[in-house]
């Protein structure tokens, strides 16, 4: 039969646990209750050939491990599961059982034990949004808010589809973005890779021919040759170790507060990156703002949402500047255009849906815009990395095939 661990409140006030063996969950509540206990918490104990009290220590570092590598959820997959609830609660399916189905259906094992977990909580009388609270390793603040929103005003179906909607779209612009971004990195390694294996490989076979006949190497060809023992050798080592060292500095430099402000405030600046990472945040942020401010949620705790999920440095401070302005009556869109970080346009747009109360469709019409400005970037960027990358792949490629045969003109002349 079942066993669930069930934690309740003692009249003193401390918290303790007790197991629980029934045939299914509301069962083991009813004998809590019948024993005069009221669980605050109750959720199946996992499959083991122990009990909880017995097991060693091994095995619970194996568990906390287990735990601890369970992969979280995409953003994709919190979008399907908003799209899902939204459906199930429109068809006037109640939440909690809404819950029990998508958490049957649910494969990933951390998302699976938080949605029974919530299941329980919310079948106790706890709102989905505070429910939602004890687990921010899978969903976030701004979940939580609009999840919250929906509940205050009733329109918690109608939030959870916009919510997936919101989310579909930072997916589709984060794809866009590494797509971008991981081409050229990709293509780069593998011109790095060719490099290496034919300077350490090929060209050494190449040399000791070359001096068994006798032929005077060009400078080219030795400058190659030379290369390759170093690279052959233990300064290979030492380089390795470097860029190792390196990369190791280089994030605990981000790391820091200062770091990641100079680091992101300069690839704002690099040229075409910098352009689409702007567009990008300045698209991210009209369209989750659009997302909260229709949702019903507080301007100040939208803010607070905005800064947290923007991902760049400059772009968190100044929205935390702005959210201090907005607390001292100032507005938002004359707030953010004295901080000069998103566009003047977007900026221009959000005084007009301040001054019309229709902030949340001007700014999903800016989020449009910015999100096709992305994908025009990104297609111009692949369509000019391409051919680059095929280039520099050849040259690698056909300067060492020059390196290699420019010695047999020496050859044929010391034939001659």
């Amino acid at each position: 039969m079942p066993v669930f661990i069930a934690n309740y409140t003692t009249r003193q006030g401390a918290t303790k646990e007790v197991q629980v063996t029934a045939a299914n969950m509301a069962m083991a509540k009813r004998d809590l209750r019948r024993s005069g206990k009221i669980a605050t918490s109750i959720v199946p104990q996992p499959t083991s050939s122990k009990p909880t009290k017995t097991r060693g220590p091994s095995m619970d570092l194996g568990q906390t491990l287990s735990k601890l590598m369970e992969s979280r959820p995409g953003i994709r997959e919190k979008a399907l599961f908003s799209n899902k609830m939204a459906a199930l609660i429109d068809a006037g399916v109640p939440i909690v059982r809404g819950l029990e189905m998508m958490a049957s259906q649910q494969k990933q094992p951390l998302f699976k034990r938080a949605l029974t977990a919530i299941c329980v909580e919310v079948n106790q009388g706890t709102n989905l949004g505070t429910a939602m609270r004890r687990w921010p390793m899978i969903f976030d603040r701004l979940m939580i808010s609009m999840v919250e929103a929906g509940e205050a005003g009733g329109v918690l179906d109608e939030t959870l589809r916009r919510l997936a909607k919101l989310q579909e779209d930072v997916a589709k612009l984060q794809n866009q973005i590494k797509g971008a971004l991981g081409y050229p990195v990709a293509v780069l390694f593998i011109a790095i890779a060719v490099f290496l294996g034919m300077t350490i490989f090929i060209i050494p076979q190449f040399a000791d021919i070359f001096k068994s006949l006798g032929a005077e190497l060009p400078a080219f060809t030795q400058m190659l040759v030379d290369l390759s023992g170093l690279l052959r050798s233990t300064f290979s080592l030492y380089a390795v170790l470097a860029i190792a060292g390196s990369s190791y500095l280089f994030s605990r430099y981000y790391s820091t507060a200062a770091g990641r402000m100079n680091v992101d405030k300069f690839l704002l600046k690099v040229p075409l990156f910098g352009d689409l990472i702007l567009k990008s945040a300045t698209a991210q942020f009209c369209r989750t703002y659009s997302a909260l401010s229709r949702a019903g949620v507080p301007i100040l705790q939208a803010l607070e949402i905005l800064k947290q999920t923007s991902g760049n440095a400059a772009v968190q401070e100044a929205l935390e500047k702005a959210r201090n302005d907005v607390q001292e009556g100032i507005s938002l869109s004359k707030s953010l255009l004295s901080k000069q970080i998103f566009p003047d346009m977007a900026l221009s747009m959000l005084a007009i849906g301040e001054e019309t109360g229709e902030m949340d469709a001007m700014l999903s019409k800016v989020a449009d815009f910015y999100e096709e400005e992305v994908s025009l970037i990104v297609k111009n960027l692949t369509a000019m990395l391409e051919p680059a990358m095929i280039v520099l792949v050849g040259g690698i490629v056909g300067a060492i095939l020059v390196a290699m045969y420019l010695p047999m003109f020496s050859v044929f002349q010391n034939i001659n």
